[in-house]
């Protein structure tokens, strides 16, 4: 089969590989029919993340067909139409018994899927653990709704929870891309007084004034003034950042009220630092860290009930032949991308 894998810093090539087969009773292979180009996928080609393999499939973002279970798979069947968990977990630990998939104490526990063992960028791919890393997607829910179940929507969802977003709060969202466009949906569930969005891309801007016209848009070089504003207390209550650079960093928490919650989502191709003496006075809560993405069915539900709808972030769409150009396109940012799907 085809599969896009991790050749050495800065290269990835097409190449063949053989079919993945089940290798554990919890194990199924899905055939994947739509996959996603992510961000976190660059950080790899970029050496960024040291944890990933070289010789990986990428790819962790998908939804297809199971062809293949184990014998102690029950939740789903050959057959059914499932979204790919980005994270594997055992269910059994300590950490996902609480919740805290991503620290799954399994040898391949949190983000493996296209980092630490084959993903998704590919004709078929094996999911371990397949009853907590698949969910099947509702009957009338298309594949590219549910594309970013198990990725994207399930990270603005886990951080629009631990947020703790109240009714009368402001709400920063800094970044406007794929992640930010999920996450401002999932913080419109929670009903805020007010959100605003911050990206430094016009085309992003329009992007978000034309599909979400109650939402509050600004530049980074006006958003201290912006924020303040708009805000009753001298700033945001809460701030989430999805931007991932050294200055969205610095803006998260110069834009935060004193005693506001700043919920960092990003993922950094370089250390930050807190400059403690500065932000001294101010109480800030900071959380930070990678998905807890375990409410996956949760999502598909408020998919199939229209209140979350992200088809429109799918700008481009590739023959997985054509992977090289896709990513040049995405990597690059040009004609208005802002996710590109490949279909195998």
């Amino acid at each position: 089969m085809l599969a896009y894998t991790y050749a050495d810093k800065n290269k990835f090539v097409l190449t063949e590989k053989p079919l993945p087969r089940l290798t554990d009773p919890r194990d199924a292979v899905v055939k994947i029919t739509l996959a996603s180009i992510c961000t976190s996928d660059l950080h790899i080609k970029h050496g960024s993340v040291p944890r990933a393999e070289v010789g990986i499939t990428v790819g962790h973002e998908a939804v297809g067909i199971v062809t293949a279970v184990g014998e102690k798979v029950h939740n789903v069947a050959v057959g059914d139409r499932v979204a790919i968990n980005v994270e594997t977990y055992c269910g059994e630990c300590f950490f996902c018994k609480h919740g805290y998939v991503n620290n799954c104490t399994d040898k391949i526990g949190g983000w493996a899927l296209g980092c630490r063992i084959d993903g998704v960028q590919a004709e078929y791919v094996r999911v371990p653990y397949a009853d907590c890393g698949l969910n099947k997607i509702p009957d009338g829910v298309s594949d590219e709704s549910a594309l970013f179940t198990g990725d994207l929507l399930s990270t603005g969802y886990w951080a629009a929870a631990i947020t703790e977003i109240g009714h009368e709060d402001t709400v920063l969202i800094i970044g406007a891309g794929p992640t930010g466009i999920c996450t401002l949906q999932c913080v419109l569930l929670r009903s805020p007084a007010r959100v605003i969005v911050c990206e430094l891309d016009e085309n992003r801007r329009k992007f978000v004034s034309e599909h979400y016209p109650d939402v509050l848009v600004c530049a980074p070089y006006e958003i201290e003034t912006f924020v303040k504003a708009h805000s009753d207390h001298g700033g945001a209550d809460r701030v989430i950042e999805v931007a991932g650079s050294p200055d969205s960093f610095t803006l998260a928490w110069k834009c935060a009220r004193p005693n506001a919650i700043v919920t960092i989502v990003a993922m950094y191709d370089d250390a930050q630092s807190l400059p403690l003496p500065d932000m001294y006075g101010k109480n800030l809560i900071f959380k930070t860290g990678g998905v807890d993405g375990c409410k996956c069915d949760e999502i598909l539900r408020l998919i199939a009930e229209n209140k979350l709808d992200t088809r429109s972030l799918i700008t481009h769409t590739f023959a997985l032949k054509d992977i090289a150009a896709a990513y040049d396109l995405f990597e690059n940012k040009r004609d208005g991308v802002i996710k590109v799907a490949i279909k195998p």
